[in-house]
């Protein structure tokens, strides 16, 4: 599934045009749509469980706060007929569920988000502790002002406060989504149109190491006909958001290489070659000035259609809108615009160092300097491709690489050295057809509870990573990922944030799914 981009999206959507594409998702069945009403008293009714489990820390690096969310969840989802039962993961456990009356006639979905959540700050947060819940409303002055939680639990709930706190929308708020849908079938008395299972990984945040290794374990117990993921942000515009694949995460290391030792600039100055220079000499032409990667090959298995092109066009960007916020003049020339950017393998550099700065500075010439990289992978390009890449082009500028510390005799008999390395850094890259089954079911839930009018957001690859790819490379299934969360949540940041009108919407989007049929 790594590389299941589509040679069926290509041939197809240039075949048929945009307008062709957009029927290929045109709905053939209607989910049960939930009412705005009762979205909002079935998300008013789990909002007391959504800040209790907000208020039980889940950094991962702390297998028993990861066990007592585990066990809380557990509980929630057997309160709603659920079975459950924890995956075994090295004291981290992950949670599978299974809603009842699983019929051999119906499609499965199985339904993937995380419990863990990132590090926090807590000097950061802008309220007494990032597991002690708040509510906030925009002030008059633009700022956010925490109010009464009260509020929460009766009479009408304003759809743009928030609540504020760590995994209130990366990635509790969805699970709580999900179970509040599920209470809403319930009131209603309806029955889902396809099998539900849920898996929540416990280790997302930390790359989902073992992600694998417990879908390997458990494989028959987690067979679907499709995946859906609840991760990552809506688009900007906070319109419905299916997204068709993400971008993986390896990094890499460069050390130009000096004398043995810092040498006085005075005395060594204009005889000494100074690696810092050298390295940003080196790190420089690795872009031009339109912020193209020059690295011959880099970009050379990325295949685009124009009918891609022109679905990437089509997505809502405002992007004189996003310079301004990021605070840029101009854009790099590697796409045509934001979306196709994000179809391509990125190489950034995320950190240098030579010697010291600032007060403690001094006047020598440097033993040595570093730059850590962070190279954004595709499903076409992945870590050992581009790795390769780069290692073969500092050669060809004329440095030998080495392993470790330059030998005497290295440096004797080469003027320029470094080393170079690079690895995966949690996920890879996967992407799924925009129009297999999984993904027109997909659809038809989402238009059948909102409409077509404005069309949901389609996205053919967002830039962030999620794990997809050892999941979907396990079950071999396709995929779509749909975000629920406001785009301007703060995940992985001080004061993270849940839109209470998301959180009602989400339970829509949740309940149109789970009753579409497949």
């Amino acid at each position: 599934m790594r590389n299941a981009f589509a040679p069926c999206l290509t041939l197809c959507a240039a075949a048929i045009g945009i307008s062709g594409l957009s029927s290929l998702f045109s709905p053939v069945a209607h989910a049960a749509t939930l009412a705005p009403e009762a979205a909002q008293q079935q998300a008013q009714a789990s909002y007391r469980e959504y800040l209790d489990l907000l208020s039980i820390p889940n950094d991962s690096v702390a297998p028993e706060d990861i066990r007592r969310n585990v066990a809380w969840l557990e509980q929630a989802f057997r309160k709603r007929g659920f079975t459950t039962q924890p995956l075994d993961n090295d004291g981290k456990p992950m949670l599978f569920a299974e809603y009842p009356g699983k019929q051999a006639s119906r499609k499965t979905v199985l339904f993937y988000m995380h419990l863990d959540g990132q590090p926090v700050i807590p000097s950061q947060w802008a309220q007494k502790s990032p597991w002690t819940p708040v509510l906030k409303k925009k002030g008059a002055k633009g700022d956010w002002e925490e109010i009464d939680m009260a509020n929460l639990f009766s009479g009408a709930v304003d759809p743009e406060w928030r609540v504020f706190g760590r995994s209130s929308s990366d990635d509790k708020g969805p699970i709580m989504m999900l179970l509040a849908a599920i209470d809403a079938m319930k009131a209603a008395g309806t029955q889902p149109a396809v099998n539900i299972k849920v898996i929540l990984d416990s280790e997302e945040e930390k790359g989902s190491p073992s992600i694998g290794k417990v879908m390997q374990a458990h494989r028959d117990l987690l067979a679907c006909d499709g995946m859906i993921i609840h991760d990552g942000p809506m688009h900007a515009t906070n319109r419905p958001t299916l997204i068709f694949g993400n971008r993986g995460a390896a990094k890499a290391k460069i050390t130009v290489f000096g004398p043995k030792a810092p040498l006085h600039s005075g005395h060594y100055g204009n005889y000494v070659p100074n690696p810092a220079l050298r390295l940003a000499s080196l790190l420089g032409s690795m872009k031009d000035d339109s912020g193209r990667v020059t690295i011959p090959g880099y970009y050379a298995k990325v295949r685009l259609g124009d009918a891609e092109r022109r679905i990437m066009a089509a997505v809502p960007d405002d992007e004189k809108a996003l310079k301004a916020r990021i605070g840029i003049a101009q854009a790099e020339k590697v796409g045509a615009n934001y979306q196709e950017a994000l179809q391509y393998p990125s190489l950034n550099v995320r950190g240098m160092a030579a010697a010291a700065v600032g007060d403690k500075v001094a006047n020598i010439v440097p033993d040595k300097a570093e730059a850590e990289l962070d190279l954004r992978t595709t499903p076409d390009s992945d870590a050992a491709y581009l790795g390769k890449l780069i290692e073969q082009y500092i050669a060809k500028q004329g440095y030998h690489l080495v392993k470790g510390t330059p030998t005497d005799e290295e440096r004797a008999r080469y003027d320029k050295l470094a080393s170079f390395s690079y690895q995966s850094e949690g996920a890879n890259a996967a992407g799924s057809p925009m129009d297999s089954p999984v993904a027109k079911w997909a659809y038809q839930g989402v238009t059948g509870t909102f409409g077509t009018s404005p069309e949901p957001v389609r996205i053919r690859m967002m830039g962030g990573t999620v794990p997809t790819a050892e999941i979907v490379d396990v079950l071999n299934v396709p995929f779509v990922i749909i975000p629920l969360v406001n785009a301007d949540n703060n995940q992985h940041a001080a004061n993270e944030n849940l839109r209470l009108g998301n959180y009602v919407n989400g339970v829509r989007t949740l309940y149109g799914l789970m009753t579409a049929p497949f």
